[in-house]
């Protein structure tokens, strides 16, 4: 079976030793993204609403190279830094999830790779062939 690897270009991802999505056969499953951009800033500091959505756009553009769609995402994992942010969290996956509904799974962390950071997501995806 072959495995095809999705890399975002961050130039950690090299360094640590993972990339952005791993395709193997119908299964997609996307690395913990964060609202990092190309260049390296955090985006909606402060706000994770915003972070959130930014983040599930990253994860969406993995899927597009991967051959996949947000509508073939069957789990979504949430780590959040402070768990009273679950209703903007929520509202923002909701607006890609709604009619999906993927199982979802959203705990608090005590702390992510940056200090601004408030949320990480990974996907898991199983592209369905006819």
């Amino acid at each position: 079976m072959n495995r095809q690897l999705i890399s975002s270009g961050a130039p950690w991802e090299k360094t640590v030793g993972y990339s952005r999505a791993v395709r193997v056969g119908n299964h997609i499953f996307v690395a913990g993204t964060t609202a990092v951009d190309g260049d390296g800033n955090v985006v909606g500091a402060g706000n994770a609403y915003e972070q959130t959505h930014f983040i599930l756009k990253k994860i969406e553009k993995a899927l597009t190279e991967a051959g996949s769609k947000m509508e073939d995402v069957v789990r979504t994992r949430m780590f959040v830094t402070n768990i009273e942010h679950w209703e903007a969290i929520g509202k923002a996956h909701g607006e890609f999830f709604a009619d999906i509904r993927p199982a979802a799974t959203m705990v608090e962390v005590s702390r992510l790779i940056g200090q601004e950071l408030m949320i990480e997501i990974e996907v898991d995806a199983i592209v369905m062939t006819s």
